[in-house]
């Protein structure tokens, strides 16, 4: 159901109706029925700002969709919208009367849209909202576990909730997932470690033990067994302490993580990501597929994204430890993993030598612009262009000003390629041919300039907005925005697009897809309020730069920049 703004004043009920389509589509509960018929409470005020069906009415996608507003009646006046349904939000429309005066309902904008799809995605646990689904397609029977709620998927969601007013949903979900951490499930026979946050959790209704005329909801996790790469999410537990940092500096309530068993999540958290292993290096080692690109892509390593990732939530983590003793260790090791580099005596410390660039990137480097590159590990570089690790180094601090500044202009040379018909592409380029048939053991869903593989997705607009607004560039993020909203309500939301250009729905893409709705969501409402991008944002530690350049005082070798030298180079 649409939202509507109603401008006269009514103290009395109103009736909501709702005439069926041929074509229509619901996104909420099935409709039984041609005609249905619910009441919401009016607010005793000037204007109605939302009416919101209890039964979960869905906006229809396809064909006409056709309203009836009256007070005390059960006549119905059809409202004929033309036949590209949502596309018709933002005309007024003549409708009933009440003491025969005629009123307007506006239908202002897809964000109406959207926050109802947003609401409608919504799910509960014991009468509570705990997350949002990854798609609600009506239409696709196939969801496989795209019903559940992923971790990663609901931080958009829970940005776009924070940023309304609305905290509950998550602070349910910051609690609720913490009681999955370290749950007692095996994979193979093997159990996940301890502090390892779930990739995604589902709510099913089971008997009660010993009864089985009572049921029961209950939360079942998924460890990433339930996976294509059957690997365990990185990420997850990164992305956890980003959102419980926002929702404190949102709502101004730090009650939450404050809670002992909130502190004790955290620690958790750190001390899996800083065990000491085999690996030597301070970036954190992660297999293929721990992240966002879940599937086989060749970012095994040391990617970007994780590498952004985890340098955020150090920084939250540091800033919402509680200060005490048995924090003392723990902080000292965030600390020194913060500034510590490796191999500083070394002059080729990887062993990288310049026949390793390949001849894409001479020709497609801008005049003016860099980034960061994908992964970095002995004798081997990634140079792929990925886009979350480049705008999360940003949002970070990760990267200097300078390097930042010089992403977004990287960004600005390459839209064509980078946004052209539908932003943002995930990497670029794709893996062709040979390369594609070995990397991802020729994925049939990554293949060419789509998933994965140089797909475009819609979601990622969230982490530009953030990255444009720390810059002090949100045209860049505007534009990118307005190219969206040209097709994105029309195409229902995919959850990517194919093709070099992004011409086209993704051909496995869901529809509907929540993180695809709420990404854009936080973009409006970034753009609109950009102060409240700083409950997102790591501003640069001078901490940290002040212990780096104690370390460059007591090493005259470690030089972060070489004054003086006007050569160029390519990398």
């Amino acid at each position: 159901m649409q939202r509507v703004n109603y401008s006269r004043s009514s103290r009395n009920c109103m009736r909501i109706y709702a005439l069926g389509c041929p074509h229509s589509v619901s996104h909420g509960k099935t409709l039984n029925d041609r005609f249905e018929s619910v009441s919401c409470k009016c607010q005793q005020a000037d204007s109605v700002d939302a009416v919101t069906a209890e039964n979960g009415l869905g906006t229809g996608t396809n064909g006409t969709f056709n309203s009836l507003i009256s007070q005390q009646v059960d006549v119905a006046q059809q409202l004929n919208h033309h036949n590209e349904g949502l596309a018709s939000i933002g005309k007024s429309v003549t409708v009933g009367t009440i003491n025969d005066t005629q009123s307007i309902v506006t239908f202002d904008s897809i964000e109406d849209e959207a926050w109802n799809l947003l609401r409608e995605s919504v799910v509960y646990y014991c009468g509570n909202p705990i997350g949002t689904i990854a798609a609600n397609d009506p239409t696709d029977s196939g969801i496989l576990n795209y019903d559940q709620v992923f971790i990663r998927d609901f931080i958009p969601s829970g940005i776009a909730f924070l940023l309304k007013g609305e905290y509950d949903i998550v602070r349910n979900f910051i609690l609720y997932t913490l009681q999955l951490q370290s749950w007692e499930k095996t994979m193979d026979c093997y159990s996940p470690g301890q502090g390892l946050m779930p990739a995604s959790f589902k709510v099913r209704t089971v008997p009660l033990d010993g009864d089985d005329s009572a049921m029961e909801e209950v939360l079942d996790p998924d460890f990433g067994e339930a996976a294509i790469g059957r690997v365990a999410p990185v990420d997850s537990g990164l992305w956890w302490i980003i959102l419980l940092r926002a929702h404190g500096k949102c709502s101004g309530d730090l009650s939450v993580q404050e809670r002992v068993d909130v502190q004790t999540g955290i620690k958790m958290i750190l001390k899996l990501c800083l065990a000491d292993g085999f690996d030597m290096f301070p970036t954190l080692l992660v297999t293929d597929g721990s992240c966002m690109i879940d599937r086989r892509m060749g970012i095994h390593g040391h990617p970007l994204e994780i590498q952004a990732l985890f340098y955020s939530a150090l920084l939250c983590a540091r800033e919402m430890l509680a200060p005490e003793d048995a924090s003392a260790d723990l902080l000292r090791a965030l600390n020194n993993r913060l500034t510590e580099e490796y191999s500083y005596d070394a002059v080729n410390k990887f062993n990288i030598y310049p026949d390793q660039i390949p001849p894409w990137l001479v020709e497609w480097m801008p005049n003016k612009g860099g980034y960061l590159i994908g992964n970095l590990q002995p004798a081997h570089m990634d140079f792929r262009f990925f886009s979350l690790g480049n705008m999360w180094s940003i949002v970070s601090s990760l990267a200097t000003m300078e390097q930042s500044h010089a992403i977004l202009d990287l960004i600005e040379a390459k839209w064509a390629e980078l946004v052209a018909e539908m932003p943002f592409k995930i990497c670029y380029p794709t893996l062709e041919g040979e390369e594609w048939r070995i990397i991802t053991g020729s994925d049939p869903k990554n293949t060419p300039w789509s998933y994965h593989n140089g797909g475009s997705w819609p979601t990622l607009l969230w982490q530009l907005t953030v990255a444009c607004i720390k810059m002090n560039r949100p045209w860049i993020a505007e534009n990118a925005v307005k190219i969206a909203e040209r097709r994105i309500s029309r195409d229902k939301w995919p959850e990517y697009y194919d093709s070099k250009r992004a011409r086209f729905i993704g051909k496995q893409a869901h529809l509907f897809q929540t993180w695809s709705i709420s990404g854009y969501l936080v973009s409006k409402l970034l753009l609109a309020n950009p102060e409240a991008a700083k409950i997102l944002i790591n501003v640069e530690d001078t901490e940290l730069v002040n212990a780096f350049s104690c370390m460059l005082s007591a090493n005259p070798r470690r030089k972060r920049v070489r004054k003086g030298s006007t050569q160029s180079f390519i990398v």
